[in-house]
C-alpha cells in the first residue's frame, strides 16, 4: 500500500460519515472521527453522530473517538492526537485500513501535517499570575502567541484563556514535526454552497424536530451551565440562548443555520490552508462512492 491511512474529509452536511462507512466496507476499513464534539456523551443530536448511519448492509462499522469523555470534561488537540495514534495502531494491528473522517480543521492537520505536541504541564503558580490579568489582555497575549487561533472559545473564557496562553508558551515553535506525519490518501467532498446551505437548513430542521432542545434540557438537568454551553457553540450555544429567553424559536432556526453555514465557510477556508501547506486532497463533487471508491483502487494500493 502507498498509504496508511485514508481520510475523508469536507464541510459539515456534505455526507462524510455515509460516504466513508460504505468505503470502510468495501475495504476492510474503521473509522477514526476528527470531530471536536462528538467525543462528548450524551451530546449526539447537537453534534450529528447519527450513529446508526454506521450500519451497513447488516453490518456495524466499528467507529472510534467518539463517546468519550463527559460533557463537564475538556478535551483537547493533545487528548485527540493521543487517542488518534491509539486507534490507528490498534486497526492497523488487525490488517484493517484506518479511515479518519471529519471535518474539523485543527484535529485534521494534527495528523496529516505531523504537529509536534508534547504534554503540558500546568503550573498552579503560572495560572495564578494569568489570572491577576485581566481578560482582554490575556486575550490579545493568546492572539500574538497564536495567531492563527482555530478555537474562538478559548476567548470568552477565562480558565480556557490561561490554558490556551500556557499551553501556547511551552509548545514548540515548529509546530510540524516529519516524523509524526501520518502518510494518507486525502478524499475531500465538495458541494456548491447553495446546495449545502439547503443541506444545512434541511438537516438543522430534523435534529430540532428529532430532539435536540430536549437534549440541551437534559444536559443542564445533569448540571451542565449554560456558559459551558455556549463553550461548545453553535447548535449548544443557540439553544441555550433559545432556553434563556433570549431568542425565540424562530430566530433559533434562522440564526442558527447561518451560523452553521459560516462554519462551513471557515472549515473550507481551513482545508485550502491545509492545500497551501503541501496536503494533497483529492476533490470529488458530493459523497460520490464510485468516484471515491474508484480513487482509492488507483492511488492507495501500490499499481
Amino acid at each position: 500500500m502507498r498509504y496508511q491511512l485514508i481520510t475523508v474529509l469536507g464541510p459539515t452536511a456534505v455526507g462524510k460519515t455515509q460516504l466513508a462507512v460504505k468505503l470502510a466496507y468495501r475495504f476492510n476499513g474503521e473509522i477514526i472521527s476528527a470531530d471536536s464534539r462528538q467525543v462528548y456523551k450524551r451530546m449526539d443530536i447537537g453534534t450529528g453522530k447519527d450513529l446508526s448511519e454506521y450500519f451497513y448492509k447488516g453490518k456495524q462499522i466499528r467507529y472510534h473517538l467518539i463517546d468519550l469523555v463527559e460533557p463537564a470534561e475538556e478535551f483537547n488537540l493533545f487528548l485527540f492526537q493521543k487517542k488518534f495514534f491509539e486507534a490507528f495502531n490498534e486497526i492497523i494491528s488487525k490488517g484493517k485500513i484506518p479511515f479518519l473522517v471529519g471535518g474539523t480543521g485543527l484535529y485534521l492537520s494534527s495528523v496529516l501535517q505531523g504537529y509536534n505536541l508534547p504534554e503540558v504541564e500546568f503550573d498552579e503558580k503560572r495560572i495564578a499570575e494569568l489570572k491577576k490579568i485581566d481578560i482582554e489582555t490575556l486575550r490579545k497575549k493568546l492572539l500574538s502567541l497564536n495567531p492563527n487561533l482555530h478555537n474562538k472559545t478559548d476567548l470568552q473564557n477565562i480558565d480556557r484563556l490561561v490554558k490556551a496562553i500556557i499551553i501556547a508558551e511551552k509548545r514548540p515553535a515548529n509546530l510540524t514535526d516529519e516524523k509524526r506525519r501520518v502518510s494518507s490518501l486525502v478524499i475531500g467532498i465538495k458541494v456548491e454552497n447553495k446546495i449545502l446551505r439547503k443541506r444545512i437548513e434541511e438537516r438543522l430542521e430534523r435534529r430540532l424536530k428529532g430532539g435536540m432542545i430536549e437534549e440541551v434540557e437534559n444536559l443542564l438537568a445533569e448540571g451542565i451551565t449554560h456558559e459551558k454551553l455556549r463553550a461548545f457553540g453553535l447548535e449548544y450555544k443557540y439553544v441555550s440562548m433559545y432556553l434563556q429567553k433570549e431568542i425565540n424559536y424562530n430566530d433559533l432556526f434562522q440564526k442558527l443555520s447561518t451560523a452553521i453555514y459560516k462554519f462551513a465557510k471557515r472549515q473550507m477556508t481551513w482545508f485550502r490552508k491545509m492545500e497551501r501547506e503541501g496536503v494533497k486532497i483529492n476533490r470529488i463533487e458530493g459523497a460520490d462512492y464510485e468516484t471515491a471508491k474508484q480513487l482509492i483502487e488507483t492511488e492507495f494500493f501500490e499499481k
